[in-house]
């Protein structure tokens, strides 16, 4: 797919729907890549990365280190302040609504053909993770 779409017209949960499974398909394929190919294991180490408190660590780091673009912050708000109508099973409300503005950057990155930026910014999260560099609470 190449064609751009106006990510301002779409509904920060549809852009947080479209970028949780481009965020986990690129943290699975990282994963594998790394040699975890069982099922269960991969399932469980995908986890650490795309949990909702891993996310809003994220969020809160890369705030820290101005890594966000002011598109992307805009994008992050619109999802963190969509209304969903499920509700957050093992973490607190505003973890979640700040996990949904994670995937609403990586949707509005997806929908704007920014693959590069999408590489960019989920090595960039996989670093963090990795390295231990996550205040997840």
């Amino acid at each position: 797919m190449t064609n751009e779409v106006n990510y301002q017209a779409v509904n920060g949960i549809a852009l947080a729907y479209l970028g949780d499974a481009v965020y986990e398909v690129f943290i699975r394929r990282h994963l594998i890549e790394q040699g975890l190919t069982k099922p269960n294991r991969l399932h469980h180490t995908a986890t650490r990365y795309v949990s909702a408190k891993a996310q809003a660590a994220l969020i809160d780091a890369m705030n820290e280190e101005d890594f966000l673009t002011e598109t992307e912050q805009d994008a992050f708000k619109k999802g963190r302040n969509a209304k969903s109508h499920t509700s957050a099973k093992n973490t607190s409300v505003m973890t979640y609504r700040i996990s949904t503005g994670f995937e609403a950057i990586v949707g509005y990155l997806s929908l704007t053909n920014q693959d590069d930026r999408i590489k960019e910014f989920a090595q960039w999260c996989i670093e963090h993770v990795e390295e231990g560099k996550l205040r997840i609470e």
